[in-house]
């Protein structure tokens, strides 16, 4: 097989400006084919058709990387739609490579040219190979894609052809950075029809999908040339009911199309909204909703893990969680899909990893990411807040620098594969010793630049960071991640010693510095951490800041993933539940309430009147606050990982039922099999049921069992706290 690093990039001659370019070359087979192949790769995001047929389905092909250290290129096969006389073209839009990020003079961060590399290998049944790659026998011309970017949408003109074709040359860059496709696939998903149109009383024509997506918009038209069809993208309505795209930014996300004759069918190519309407800017009077259809489009993540119980509001919060993963999960973990950011926010990751493990299969994917996350991180061990860096003069922050840690480590515990650890032992290292060496303290981190509890509510007007302290947050933090170093060097086998006396070091000081704990925040640090003077006094401060502000959250991006397991580990599930359950604001069934079909930044991104909270950073899909997920799994649900026995080889069940929710039901596929837990309120007893694939360690209430696999179920009656039959054990059904 020939080998595409010793192929030549291929570019223009001249610059086409905004247009995207459209490559060309023709070859012959001469015999009858065994098996070809396609690998390929372009700087940008690419397409190609062979024959007219296009290669593989990979969306944003070749996806996001550190593209100076880690550039994909994709192997496709080919043997089915190659003929005798064959034709391929390949067109190239921005994506990431080129287009511009966050702010418009943020552009070209990895260079400026649209170049390909290619190679095509043929075997022949007679065992003969040829290959052809990209030289200077292909052509490019200006393409029928007008203008493509990330953020700003697309113009097609269909109503183009290629007349002239002109010559390519090389491009010298270097092949050395060339590596095989890593991560999951972009890909196409559900589509969705419309549910609704209407006009707006501003007079805008407007498209309801009825869910807030990632992707775009295809349409069929019986078309006459020279008809324009335009439409733009939004999340929401405004409180008025107009058509709102303030919180885009500056991202246009419009699409404009100009028509050829006759029937037409039409999808962009090298980009994706955030949305759930359109609105049409432009159309001819033919035009109806019905033409119209949204196409979910993220990584190609297998669904792993369901969850479902007897309350309408918490179902739909969950669907929200899963929506906000698909819409996030595009090839890299994205914070939102929809304004002018759309970036690898490390926080936002290592906050929603261990959700994001029990909705689906992410090894493959976070795997890929984690391997960008080590090429960025910085020679003094500093770990940017954004993997790819696209902003490498920023700071760096604890809750974000210690996804090196904090991911790795849940991947090795879920899916119980050492090589999460072995390749990022070094990093995780590297991070901890940055945070040794930072601050004005040796076993702090104390004075440095933080983002604080990011979006956490108590932190007066104007606030994103909340009240937390900033160098608890960040101390706590280097507590935590020196401690999961120290598991990770036992798991490998390696001395942990000089780390596992840097850890007490860090927490006796730690202890001695922070001995009270002041917001919601920091008491679920303190708990989750175990770093507490006094763990139940601090569970029962925290439950009392909980009830004190009307069993309402002040939590942002740090705290929320650990207040509701801080809770229930120390006594307080009920407390739990009350958060889980609140509908005034702020509270996850608020947006619930307010019509959210997927996760918001705020937990007040609308207010109750309909007011936005602001233009300036307000995303209607942000995953972060789904990390609630993990507690309805492990704690509703009671399922679970044993670290000793990572990748449930041995499984945790312990479920903390409430009467507020009648039943409750979660099931995880994991390496045995699939893991089933629920269980349902009776007359005057609670019925548990069981499907273990392999050995699990079940605690119900105060006992404990130790179950083989198989299928159970078990009666726990609530005054006696006695099982059914006596002292009998689980029922195997």
């Amino acid at each position: 097989m020939f080998d595409i690093r010793k192929a030549k990039w291929i570019r223009p001659k001249k610059e086409y400006g905004a247009v995207c370019p459209v490559y060309k070359f023709k070859f012959a087979t001469a015999k009858e084919i065994k098996s070809a192949t396609l690998e390929i790769t372009a700087m940008g995001v690419y397409e190609a058709f062979i024959n007219g047929s296009r290669v593989g389905d990979f969306i944003m092909a070749p996806g996001w990387t550190a593209y100076d250290k880690r550039h994909q290129y994709q192997n496709y096969d080919i043997t089915e739609i190659l003929k005798k006389d064959n034709e391929i073209c390949v067109s190239v839009g921005k994506g990431w490579y080129r287009g511009r990020l966050v702010t418009a003079g943020l552009e070209n961060i990895w260079g400026s040219v649209p170049a390909i590399i290619a190679a095509i290998s043929v075997v022949y049944t007679d065992g003969e190979e040829v290959t052809f790659t990209t030289n200077q026998q292909w052509k490019v011309a200006p393409g029928k894609i007008l203008f493509s970017e990330i953020y700003d949408g697309e113009v097609y003109d269909a109503s183009y052809n290629i007349e002239t074709w002109e010559d390519v040359t090389y491009f010298r860059a270097t092949t050395c950075t060339l590596i095989p496709q890593q991560g999951e696939i972009v890909c196409e998903h559900e589509h969705i029809k419309p549910i609704d149109s209407f006009v707006t009383p501003k007079g805008e024509r407007v498209i309801d999908f009825g869910q807030n997506l990632t992707g775009y918009v295809s349409f069929s038209v019986n078309g006459k040339l020279g008809d324009r069809i335009a439409y733009s993208h939004a999340e929401v309505l405004d409180a008025d009911g107009n058509f709102y795209t303030e919180n885009l930014r500056s991202a246009k996300q419009k699409v404009e199309y100009i028509c050829c004759e006759g029937k037409q069918e039409y999808k962009p190519h090298h980009t994706f909204m955030g949305f759930r309407y359109i609105r049409l800017d432009e159309a001819p009077e033919y035009i109806t909703p019905d033409m119209f259809e949204a196409i979910v489009v993220h990584s190609d993540i297998r669904r792993t893990g369901y969850f479902e119980c007897s309350d309408k509001k918490i179902n739909k919060l969950y669907q929200n969680i899963i929506w906000g993963q698909k819409g996030n999960f595009l090839d890299v973990p994205t914070d939102c899909p929809q304004r002018d950011e759309r970036l690898g926010w490390t926080g936002d990751a290592q906050v929603f990893v261990k959700t994001a493990s029990y909705n689906y299969d992410v090894k493959k994917f976070f795997g890929k990411w984690l391997q960008d996350l080590s090429a960025e991180q910085r020679p003094d061990g500093a770990v940017p807040q954004i993997v790819p860096d696209v902003l490498p003069d920023f700071a760096t922050s604890s809750g974000w620098g210690d996804a090196v840690t904090i991911c790795p480590w849940q991947l090795y515990l879920f899916y119980g594969d050492k090589a999460f650890l072995e390749k990022h032992i070094d990093n995780m290292i590297a991070w901890v010793e940055y945070m040794h060496s930072a601050g004005e303290e040796e076993y702090l981190w104390i004075g440095d630049f933080q983002q604080g509890d990011w979006l956490g509510m108590d932190g007066g007007e104007g606030s994103f960071m909340g009240a937390s302290d900033h160098d608890f947050i960040a101390s706590a933090h280097f507590a935590y991640s020196t401690l999961l170093l120290v598991k990770a060097l036992k798991v490998l086998g390696r001395d942990a010693s000089y780390y596992e006396k840097l850890h007490k070091n860090i927490v006796s000081t730690f202890q001695k510095r922070f001995s009270q704990c002041n917001t919601q925040t920091e008491c679920a640090l303190a708990l989750a951490f175990d770093l507490a003077n006094d763990k139940a006094k601090t569970a029962a401060k925290l439950a009392d800041m909980v009830r004190e502000n009307g069993n309402k959250l002040t939590t942002g991006f740090i705290g929320t993933p650990y207040i509701m397991d801080a809770l229930s580990r120390n006594g307080y599930t009920e407390v739990a539940y009350s958060l889980l359950l609140q509908e005034e604001n702020p509270s996850w069934l608020f947006s619930v309430n307010m019509g959210a079909t997927t996760i918001w930044e705020h937990w007040d991104s609308i207010n109750s009147d309909g007011a936005m909270w602001s233009s300036r950073m307000n995303s209607f899909n942000h995953y972060a606050y789904g990390c609630v997920g993990t507690w309805m799994y492990e704690t509703m649900c009671g399922i679970a990982v044993d670290e000793k026995k990572p990748g449930f080889e041995k499984i945790v069940i312990r479920p903390q039922p409430d009467r507020r929710i009648r039943w409750a039901k979660a099931s995880l596929e994991c390496s045995y099999g699939t893991i089933k837990s629920g269980w349902e309120y009776k007359d005057d007893f609670i019925e548990y049921t069981l499907v273990l694939p392999a050995l699990a360690h079940v605690e119900i209430g105060d006992k404990k069992f130790e179950l083989d696999a198989g299928n159970y179920i078990y009666r726990y009656f609530i005054e006696t706290k006695e099982i059914e039959n006596g002292e009998e054990e689980w029922i195997k059904k």
